[in-house]
């Protein structure tokens, strides 16, 4: 209940945020979601970043249902930003930055379709903006495994899912920074 309250109020918020042109709203999924919250919450100009489900064919999945990799869904995160602060292109450099993009099936020791890692695009900039990347990391002797996807429903995690790393202590195991641009 408390999750689909959640959801609801951050949908009301997005509606009133779609009024001004220069919020931005990127999803990408590299690995366990708590380390991709980690980092992206980081960015100076990331107004909100949660955590959750997305590109799969359950409604409302649980963690333990993505977990059971029966869903199809990836563990992801949705990052709100202000456009006028910082770019898609910066985003997307610390997603690939902070896992890595090379590794096919997971994120260091997290194996399993859930933490694949995956950009979903909400348009042609977006996708345009994705695969610049993916080409410069290619042109570097890179074998990218990140998919490029069309955006579907994001299903935000349950609570104790949400800024984990900063609820719990500690830093994330499985995601690192590394400078590839």
């Amino acid at each position: 209940m408390v999750v689909r309250v959640a959801a609801a109020a951050w949908e009301a918020a997005m509606t009133l945020a779609a009024c001004n042109m220069s919020t931005g709203i990127a999803i990408v999924a590299s690995g366990c979601f708590w380390g991709t919250q980690y980092y992206m919450k980081r960015i100076p100009g990331v107004t909100r970043c949660e955590v959750g489900y997305t590109g799969g064919h359950v409604d409302h999945p649980t963690y333990e249902q993505v977990c059971g990799q029966g869903t199809g869904h990836y563990e992801a995160a949705r990052i709100t930003y202000d456009m006028e602060s910082v770019s898609y292109e910066t985003i997307l450099k610390m997603f690939f930055e902070t896992h890595d993009p090379t590794q096919w099936d997971g994120q260091g020791p997290d194996l399993g379709p859930q933490y694949r890692s995956a950009i979903f695009v909400a348009n042609v900039s977006e996708r345009t903006t994705a695969e610049k990347l993916i080409s410069q990391l290619k042109f570097k002797g890179m074998d990218i495994a990140t998919r490029i996807l069309d955006q579907t429903t994001f299903f935000v995690a349950e609570d104790g899912h949400q800024d984990y790393y900063d609820q719990k202590g500690g830093t994330p195991y499985c995601h690192a920074y590394k400078a590839l641009f």
